[in-house]
């Protein structure tokens, strides 16, 4: 990982830093190598949608922690906001996140029962609840500047790309044997929202270019970025053991 007390001389320099990142440990990591390859079996991809549906569903308690650290000014909490107002469809029930990842549920895991809420009655397994308890623990102690680094260059910088993978790995043919896996949970996120969530933060984020904000930029967004990684590492293992 590069050092934290790398210099940086413009927030450009800190978006590459962290993609450079979120390259090796992510995008060449081993999950999203394993699921392009086509090496999961049904029942791994079945425990990867149950678990990866509580760290979907707890977003917006992220969202709303992010919310509560920042200062109480419009062009601090707006940007999370319409974040958060998206996982609510944007106030159409049919739109909800939670009902959209569930027809992606439905698909690789249709044994399992799931509330009306959407929520599988299947264990939570330690890499989703570690990766959430990180989230909102690191956010409890945020400053503003270090809340919207989080969010924006943490997780929504590269949520798209992610998705996007995720997406189209499962529509390897190897996963669609048995049934057809529906991936719009995840061509939807990568296609339209998350890229435009991260424009709405940068352009809060890229005001502050004094050293030092570049600086504590970079930390919150790689330290909440590496703790995505190591997320889709355990839960590889996890899903291994399946």
């Amino acid at each position: 990982m590069q050092a934290m007390t790398a210099e940086f001389h413009t927030y450009q320099d800190v978006e590459r830093a962290v993609m450079q990142e979120v390259e090796t440990h992510i995008v060449q990591g081993r999950f999203l190598t394993a699921l392009g390859n086509g090496e999961f079996t049904p029942a791994q991809i079945r425990e990867f949608a149950l678990q990866y549906s509580y760290y979907s569903r707890n977003f917006p308690r992220v969202l709303g922690a992010a919310i509560a650290a920042v200062e109480p000014l419009d062009r601090w909490w707006v940007p999370l906001v319409d974040n958060l107002w998206d996982e609510a469809g944007r106030g159409n029930p049919k739109g909800y996140h939670s009902r959209l990842y569930r027809t992606f549920l439905e698909s690789v895991a249709p044994d399992v029962e799931i509330s009306d809420e959407h929520v599988p009655n299947y264990p939570v397994g330690e890499a989703a609840k570690r990766a959430v308890d990180a989230f909102l623990s690191f956010l409890k102690e945020a400053t503003t500047l270090e809340a919207m680094a989080a969010v924006g260059l943490g997780s929504e910088l590269f949520a798209g790309l992610v998705m996007g993978l995720i997406g189209q790995g499962l529509r390897h043919p190897n996963y669609s044997r048995e049934r057809k896996v529906n991936v719009g949970f995840w061509m939807a996120h990568a296609d339209e929202h998350e890229p435009r969530h991260y424009q709405l933060c940068r352009d809060v984020l890229v005001e502050f270019t004094e050293p030092e904000h570049l600086q504590a930029i970079y930390r919150a967004g790689v330290q909440i970025a590496m703790s995505e990684a190591r997320f889709y590492d355990e839960l590889h293992d996890e899903m291994k053991r399946r």
